[in-house]
C-alpha cells in the first residue's frame, strides 16, 4: 500500500504539461500571463525608476501597483492578486492602520519565478525593434 508521501513523488514525477490532464498546464497559463510577469517584475524591483539600480525586491501597495501597471483594470489586478497568493508565489499583509495598508511582497517561490519572468520582460523589450520589422514585412508579404 502506497504511502501519501509515495502517491505525492509518484504524481510529480508524472507531471507533463504536454499531457491537457496535466495541472501544470493550468500553471503555465497562469505563470505565461502579462499582467503576472509584470507584477512580479515590480515586486522583484524591476521598475523603470530602478533601471541601473540593484533590483532589490519589495512589499508595494495595491494603489502603487495599479499606478505602475498602465492599462490593468483593478478587476483584473485584484483577480491576479488572489490568484498569485493562492499560488503562494506572493503574500498579501494587512496593516491594522487608518486606513488599512495592505502590502503585497514575493515569496521565495515568487522570487524564483521572477529571475525568470525578469528575463522574459527584459527579452521582449530588446528584441521589439526586430519583432516588429518582422510583422511589417510579413504584412507586406501578405498583401
Amino acid at each position: 500500500m502506497a504511502t501519501k508521501a509515495d502517491e505525492k513523488a509518484q504524481a510529480k514525477a508524472e507531471y507533463n504539461a504536454f499531457l491537457a490532464v496535466c495541472p501544470s498546464r493550468q500553471l503555465l497559463d497562469r505563470i505565461s500571463d502579462k499582467w503576472v510577469v509584470l507584477i512580479l517584475c515590480a515586486l522583484g524591483g524591476d521598475t523603470p525608476e530602478q533601471s541601473g539600480a540593484a533590483h532589490a525586491p519589495k512589499a508595494m501597495r495595491y494603489s502603487e501597483l495599479a499606478r505602475l501597471l498602465a492599462g490593468v483594470s483593478q478587476k483584473m489586478l485584484t483577480q491576479t492578486l488572489r490568484a498569485l497568493e493562492r499560488d503562494g508565489l506572493l503574500v498579501r499583509t494587512v496593516k491594522p492602520t487608518v486606513p488599512v495598508t495592505v502590502t503585497y511582497e514575493l515569496t521565495d517561490l515568487g522570487l524564483s519565478l521572477h529571475h525568470l519572468t525578469r528575463g522574459l520582460r527584459q527579452w521582449a523589450q530588446t528584441h521589439m525593434e526586430e519583432v516588429l520589422a518582422h510583422r511589417e514585412d510579413h504584412d507586406a508579404r501578405a498583401t
